[in-house]
């Protein structure tokens, strides 16, 4: 017993796992008419390939287990060290599948439902302040590697329009406005939303289009707007190389990734006092609960402030005059501040 592998242990991988008819169905559901990208859809077949393994180990099917079968299940993930924040993911995959079942009637009930999600503690996202933002954004330009016209309109877009990093590796030239104000993206869902760029995001795109437009060829054409040295169209996982380079050039003491960008926008915006709900719209999140989190990154902001401003908060002498804090875009044309009213223009 105590030699027992858990269900994640204990899961083959896809090819030699066939999982139910009715699970196969309900990721095709998910895929045709939920919009669910590929990435989305191969982490739904793992969890609940996970699940298929607990039931048949234990003998029962998926669609015949009731509540305490799914809590057992769960509770074997967790006693395997799992993080709660892998189980809830898991639950989550579990409670659509069930909410499936009962949607096409396979099932009157959902044994889900009275399940709760397990704690986790919370955790602020990773971001840059706007002056640390101001120096990332200049290093293609001071650091010589890679391709810096490129990279930095990839650093610019990204920040000044909240972009996710498949979003940004689909991005085409044809879904960007012919002023370079904005454009749109298809985001989680296959859901269409307007994004637009600050004055700096614009300007390195100008700079770039005629670097990509000369490399791309006739042989080998591409609609996107990112484009390796080569003329092919950068994957995620090439831009996500291209941000980790300069954030090892980066003397930032935090881990930069191509998300913190995308953090970094939104609590930009939240600190200028962008009402939640623009900023939901902007980033393209289903549930303002998620967005809400930029709201705890606005109170870290006013610790910061106050720690710098304050005679006695330790970040400035008495009497002197406390400087504002500039980013890359603050109080220019086309600032973050502005691109939120455009959006409650819309």
């Amino acid at each position: 017993m105590g030699n027992r592998k858990t269900a994640e242990d204990r899961v083959p991988e896809r090819d030699t796992l066939p999982l139910p008819k009715y699970i196969e169905t309900y990721l095709s559901y998910l895929f045709s008419v939920r919009g669910m990208s590929e990435r989305t859809l191969k982490a739904y077949r793992t969890d609940l390939a996970y699940y298929s393994v607990y039931c048949a180990n234990f003998g029962f099917v998926p669609i015949k287990a009731g509540a305490p079968e799914i809590r057992s299940f769960l509770s074997e993930l967790s006693a395997g060290e799992m993080a709660s924040t892998s189980v809830n993911r898991i639950l989550s995959s579990i409670r659509g599948l069930y909410r499936w079942f009962a949607l096409t009637g396979m099932r009157k009930d959902n044994p889900s439902a009275t399940l709760h999600n397990l704690k986790t503690s919370r955790s602020l996202p990773i971001f840059l302040w706007e002056e640390e933002m101001a120096d990332f954004a200049g290093l293609p330009e001071l650091s010589g590697i890679l391709w810096p016209p490129r990279d930095k309109a990839i650093i610019m877009v990204m920040y000044s329009a909240g972009l996710r990093i498949s979003e940004a590796a689909a991005l085409n030239i044809t879904d960007l406005d012919q002023d370079l104000a904005g454009g749109r993206v298809i985001g989680k869902g296959n859901k269409e939303r307007q994004v637009f760029f600050t004055e700096e995001g614009r300007e390195a795109i100008a700079v770039w289009l005629p670097y990509r437009n000369s490399t791309i060829t006739a042989e080998n054409p591409t609609p996107r707007l990112f484009i390796s040295q080569r003329g092919s169209p950068l994957s995620i996982s090439g831009l996500r190389y291209i941000v980790g380079k300069y954030a090892e050039r980066s003397t930032l003491p935090k881990n930069v990734h191509p998300h913190a960008l995308r953090h970094s926008f939104a609590t930009h915006l939240v600190n200028s006092g962008c009402d939640v709900r623009v900023v939901q719209e902007l980033l393209g999140h289903v549930s303002l609960s998620t967005t809400q989190r930029y709201t705890h990154v606005n109170i870290e902001g006013l610790k910061r402030v106050y720690s710098q401003a304050h005679p006695h908060g330790g970040g400035a002498s008495r009497g002197k005059k406390r400087e504002a804090v500039q980013g890359p875009l603050k109080g220019c044309k086309g600032s973050l501040p502005e691109i939120a009213k455009q959006r409650k223009t819309k």
